[in-house]
């Protein structure tokens, strides 16, 4: 990081905060400029342009080391294609909700995301529950509940963006590589087959990017830009502001999302689906509240051990009066 002020980089790390999840809340506007083509084939280039994108922006910068380290370690690079598994399924989910017109339910599996990764941890890590992550994670049950009744089935595209995408966070987590880095390794397992059913598209006539003109093909290129971009903002961000804040600006992208899901798309709010996102927003508000006191209480009592570390430093080390 630069020699820039302290409260400087705070305002930088802001602004590339606001700048990825506003970019990541403003996406559902992009994906219906790429019709005709189909979810499946946005897909693949997406694929294919995120992995051109980001090696040209590792030659540029040249941070290749990473990359004999993790091909010097299977287990990594089982752990980076199990990554890559479902961060497909959660791009190709979401691809097709957005242009099949289910935008509202796409962002509700990403407000109900923390606490599909809330009750990962209980289950797989052995995580123990403050009571009011306990009490967020009831009410968020009862809100797929809920919507379970007023849909008259579960509300599988929510759930299944919630998990992919609360595994993958899982997965990366072990695999502890940079936003552009995991990109590029993600990707590369990506590109062949994303690149063979391009390949065999073309073969049966049924590839866009070949046959709607230089617009289409060039919008379906920068899907590499708009899977990356906001990533490199967030790793600016997330080096720059505090974790907690962080934690506040990522609901920014599926609040966007439901907006443009009412307002932009005009899909239609019944009253159980209405009441079953007021159950996942109050089981939000738990979990952010309970969050926050939390690491208020943890820099009190940081603050409140250096205090007490200096107390016992002048003790032990009184200063000589000729000296000061």
């Amino acid at each position: 990081m630069s020699g820039k002020p302290k409260g400087e980089q705070h305002r930088t790390g802001l602004l590339n905060g606001f700048a990825a999840y506003g970019m990541w809340g403003l996406v559902p506007l992009f994906w219906p400029l790429l019709k005709p083509a189909s979810a499946t084939e946005i897909l693949a280039h997406r694929m294919v342009w995120s992995l051109a994108f980001v090696a040209v922006a590792l030659l540029v910068v040249r941070r290749w080391a990473w990359a004999g380290e993790l091909l010097r370690q299977p287990r990594k690079l089982a752990l980076v294609t199990i990554a890559a598994a479902f961060i497909t399924v959660n791009w190709g989910v979401y691809i097709w909700a957005v242009n099949s017109g289910h935008v509202v339910e796409a962002s509700l599996g990403y407000f109900i995301n923390p606490l599909v990764t809330i009750a990962m941890g209980v289950l797989l890590l052995k995580e123990r529950l403050r009571p009011a992550q306990w009490a967020a994670v009831g009410v968020g049950l009862a809100a797929v509940l809920v919507l379970t009744v007023g849909y008259g089935q579960p509300p599988w595209i929510s759930l299944c963006l919630a998990f992919s995408f609360a595994t993958y966070g899982l997965v990366k987590k072990k695999v502890n590589l940079g936003g552009i880095e995991s990109l590029a390794a993600e990707t590369a397992v990506q590109f062949l087959p994303a690149l063979g059913y391009l390949l065999w598209l073309n073969s049966h006539g049924d590839l866009t990017f070949a046959t709607e003109g230089a617009g289409h093909a060039t919008l379906l290129a920068s899907t590499g830009i708009v899977t990356a971009l906001p990533l490199v903002c967030f790793g600016a961000a997330a080096i720059r502001v505090p974790l907690s804040t962080l934690g506040l600006l990522q609901y920014m992208a599926p609040v966007f999302q439901f907006l443009l899901g009412i307002f932009y798309f005009h899909e239609s709010m019944p009253p159980a689906r209405w009441a079953g996102f007021a159950l996942v927003w109050l089981a939000l508000v738990l979990l952010t509240t309970d969050a926050w006191r939390t690491a208020r209480r943890g820099r009190a009592a940081a603050a409140a051990a250096v205090l007490l570390d200096k107390t016992a430093t002048a003790r032990t080390n009184p200063v000589d009066p000729v000296e000061a």
